[in-house]
């Protein structure tokens, strides 16, 4: 109150710069005076009432003065409450934003990276192929049939079945490779030089070394030249 009293003691032109220079000031919205936004708004609002008695007392014909002080007060009035508007839906928009994100602390001690998937491969199991199953037998030192219609040659009387069975593997005669066999679709793969390393969730994996990691068998025929024979 004592600064509308101010200005309206003033000539109007001396308070109107005081009144442009806070709007500017509160609209900018600068960090360092955020703790005295209340302030300035209230230096807005009752700076404008004593601008506003000013004016009118400058008049000599008191209706004119009263219309034009009133047209004034609408107008200055309006713009006081948009720009007041505009900030508070500003501070609420930047509220909720800061609300969405992530404190640093959560970024900081976030992994980084898509999450890790620990796979535990099985040892395979070689086992004597006869005695195996029923439906497969070797009919010949390097042949073996399984049921009435596959028939893999070259391969050792060796053999290593998946969890599950549906997945046979019999390594390449002097282990030069291995030969995968699937039952399922009766098709067989013949992958020279690399050799079971294990099984995991049905699958074989595979390696050519001892010295590097095993890949999975989808991988390996993505990108190694392999023959595809079906059963016959």
């Amino acid at each position: 109150m004592a600064w509308m009293v101010l200005l309206a003691c003033l000539p109007w032109w001396t308070g109107l710069p005081s009144m442009l220079a806070l709007a500017v000031i509160q609209a900018t919205r600068s960090p360092y005076l955020q703790p005295y936004a209340g302030a300035l708004r209230r230096a807005l609002r009752w700076g404008l009432a004593g601008l506003l008695i000013a004016s009118y007392l400058a008049f000599d014909h008191r209706a004119l003065g009263l219309t034009l002080t009133m047209l004034a007060a609408l107008v200055g009035f309006s713009l006081l409450v948009l720009l007041e508007s505009w900030q508070d839906r500003r501070s609420q928009r930047n509220a909720a934003l800061a609300a969405a994100s992530p404190e640093w602390r959560e970024m900081a001690m976030a992994p980084i990276g898509p999450a890790e998937t620990l796979i535990e491969l099985l040892p395979p199991t070689w086992l004597p192929v006869d005695g195996a199953e029923p439906d497969i037998r070797m009919i010949d030192a390097h042949r073996c049939r399984i049921g009435a219609d596959a028939c893999i040659e070259h391969v050792e009387p060796q053999l290593s079945m998946a969890p599950g069975q549906r997945w046979l593997a019999m390594p390449m005669t002097a282990w030069q490779g291995v030969v995968l066999y699937d039952r399922e679709h009766r098709k067989q793969y013949r992958l020279c030089g690399w050799q079971l390393y294990g099984w995991h969730a049905g699958e074989a994996w595979l390696n050519r070394h001892d010295d590097q990691p095993p890949l999975a068998l989808s991988h390996v025929l993505g990108q190694d030249v392999f023959g595809d024979t079906s059963s016959s």
